[in-house]
């Protein structure tokens, strides 16, 4: 059997597929941010229990929101602090008694929708997640393009340019620290998390990412605004992505990927860029 880990900021969920790629179980637990150790625990425990359940030891894969220096097999997981500069793979193995692997889960988002029958008239195609975080991924010909440590994709961590800092009042935008080290990284304004800290330095009130939306479809006037500005914050920030890879295609993944007005709102932006 084959089990896969999608390995967020907040959940982990396994999936397990048979030979013929046909989900048969999955199972979600929260991500725990006590402990390395309770990390590691986590997961194995997730895998062992799909062990028992099919009678063997399935082959394990896990989508991270980071990536595995190929070179130094060290996990750069920004999001997952216990995690961070941590030998995950190698710790795995030695827990599980068999080998696991791991890619950056914006990779995996794009080869997958690459892969779907209905998108395989595109050589190229770019993945985006606004999730917990905010990555991508880009396919062409049907490979992974990762790049020589496994950098390439790594998209939140370019940073607010000109434009953007335009948009948001120049000496009274948010600067934001990043957990790479850096300030100002699209991670920290494109995400979930993003988006609710925007609206509460923008707007003056905290609200989840949920009711930011629900005032907006509401027509509260705020959120409205804010919306705007955030659209407007993600077609300059996406336009310049879209410059330097030019793919045939992009899908957008992530919990903010589920509101509907922004597939409307966000070429519309882009075009008046």
């Amino acid at each position: 059997m084959l089990y896969g880990l999608d390995i967020g900021g907040t959940k982990i969920e396994l999936a397990v597929f048979n030979p013929q790629l046909e989900k048969q179980y999955r199972e979600r637990v929260e991500t725990p941010k006590t402990s390395y150790e309770d990390w590691l625990n986590t997961i194995a425990d997730l895998v062992k229990k799909a062990d028992e359940k099919f009678g063997g030891k399935g082959s394990v894969g896990l989508g991270i929101p980071g990536f595995v220096n190929q070179t130094t097999g060290i996990a750069e997981i920004t999001n997952i602090l216990v995690a961070d500069n941590k030998p995950i793979l190698c710790d795995l193995s030695a827990i599980l008694e068999r080998e696991v692997r791991a890619e950056n889960d914006a990779n995996c988002f794009a080869l997958s929708e690459a892969w779907d029958a209905e998108n395989a008239e595109y050589p190229s195609v770019l993945g985006l997640i606004l999730g917990t975080g905010f990555g991508g991924g880009f396919v062409l010909n049907g490979k992974i393009h990762s790049g020589q440590t496994g950098m390439a994709g790594e998209l939140g961590h370019l940073q607010l340019n000109y434009h953007a800092l335009k948009l948001l009042g120049w000496d009274k935008a948010p600067i934001y620290d990043c957990g790479c080290g850096n300030k100002a990284c699209l991670d920290t304004y494109l995400s979930g998390r993003g988006f609710e800290m925007l609206y509460r330095d923008l707007k003056g009130e905290a609200l989840s990412a949920k009711e930011i939306i629900q005032r907006f479809y509401a027509g509260d006037k705020s959120a409205v605004d804010f919306v705007g500005v955030f659209v407007e914050l993600a077609a300059i920030s996406i336009g310049n992505i879209i410059t330097a890879f030019d793919p045939h295609l992009i899908v957008l993944g992530g919990g903010l990927s589920n509101f509907d007005y922004l597939y409307g709102a966000l070429p519309k932006a882009y075009r008046r860029i």
